[in-house]
């Protein structure tokens, strides 16, 4: 019998806010959120023409009752209150509970107390490091300001009531992070704070600055054991590929220095799913993200999730959506991901790998139990 896992809750430990406004959108518009892709000719035309964006309109014309194309999909959605359309789509998706990363989109998403008003769903704030350092860096005028406040806020996180911390460094200066000295973090925050003062808004994209402000990060996780998310492979246009591997975090595990920071990694690393799935099965802090990689990679999901089961522990693996902006997101990743686990699973159990018994327990792991644990939040 194939496995049900819809009964089994959603623990999204790693997802964005909802855009805060309730305006309709065109079929063109709501392509851009079928891609990582900034660029319009990919999203107008090419869009449409991927397994992502096709499956997902016959999807959401199933769940709206209406005919599968973008038009009769976003004329139904309209028919509904925001509010509505996102009660519904996260009820039909068993997710009770959210980690958010408030720092994507910024003023164009609800808050995190907005967000608990519109959402049927328990949430918790997850706070991002490189927004939070720019932030610090266009308000304080040194760099001992900056990094008394960077450091005072990371001892607090707990208190004012994060769940985890999130770097995006993989976007901006790579995941090669070597050790820095003071001296050299200082001298490269002059022409920051330069650019800062001059413009008026900051992307933080510094090396030194950026390599030793994680690595104080980590020294503060280090001592209260919080846990760590690490974006790794594609995303953005503006990420370097080459730069995103997880294996160039290996030093950091290896070094034994960080051994109670529960590392999350993001993503599934993809395409390095294979490398993520060997540092995730050999070094007992670290734990393998499949986000992003479900739904983006749509039909190729469960051969995606075979490389990640083939070596790593149901116990390392956490499943989350990277959902952003829209409901309907979340509502298919969460959808997807049910479904290309149980596809793996069942094929597991056809050849004896495991038992029915064995693929549900693995289910519950990745589905909520793994996140509930290593977040230290109730499922």
């Amino acid at each position: 019998m194939p496995l049900d896992l819809s009964s089994i809750p959603i623990v999204d430990h790693h997802c964005h806010s909802l855009l805060r406004h309730g305006r309709l959108f065109s079929a063109r518009e709501f392509q851009r959120f079928f891609t990582e892709s900034s660029d319009e000719v990919i999203r107008a035309e090419h869009v449409p023409n991927t397994v992502f964006f096709r499956w997902a309109i016959k999807e959401l014309a199933a769940f709206f009752g209406c005919a599968p194309t973008a038009e009769a999909v976003l004329a139904a959605r309209a028919a509904l209150s925001p509010d509505e359309v996102a009660a519904r789509m996260f009820r039909d998706a068993n997710i009770p509970l959210l980690l958010v990363d408030y720092g994507y989109q910024g003023s164009e998403t609800y808050t995190h107390d907005e967000l608990k008003a519109h959402l049927p769903c328990r949430i918790e704030p997850v706070l991002r490091l490189e927004t939070m350092a720019q932030d610090l860096i266009l308000h304080q005028d040194t760099f001992d300001q900056v990094l008394d406040a960077f450091i005072a806020t990371i001892e607090g996180a707990r208190a004012a009531g994060y769940v985890a911390l999130k770097s995006i460094i993989a976007y901006r200066t790579g995941l090669a992070i070597r050790e820095t000295s003071r001296a050299e973090a200082a001298e490269s925050f002059g022409p920051l704070k330069e650019q800062a003062q001059r413009e008026g808004k900051l992307r933080l994209a510094t090396k030194p600055l950026n390599d030793y402000l994680v690595l104080r990060t980590l020294d503060v996780a280090e001592k209260h054991s919080l846990p760590v998310q690490f974006h790794t492979g594609f995303g953005d246009s503006d990420v370097d590929l080459l730069q995103a591997n997880p294996l160039l975090m290996r030093p950091l595990f290896q070094s034994g220095e960080y051994a109670h920071v529960p590392f999350i990694i993001l993503h599934a690393g993809y395409p390095y799913v294979r490398e993520l799935g060997y540092l995730a099965a050999l070094y007992a802090n670290v734990f393998m993200d499949v986000s992003l990689a479900i739904p983006f990679v749509a039909g190729d999901i469960p051969a995606m999730l075979s490389q990640v089961l083939g070596l790593t522990p149901t116990s390392k693996v956490l499943f989350s959506t990277d959902a952003f902006s829209i409901p309907e997101i979340f509502w298919i990743a969460a959808r997807w991901g049910r479904w290309g686990l149980a596809k793996v699973l069942e094929d597991l159990m056809t050849v004896g790998a495991l038992d029915e018994v064995e693929a549900l327990t693995a289910a519950r792991q990745i589905l909520g139990e793994n996140a509930a644990r290593v977040y230290q939040v109730e499922l």
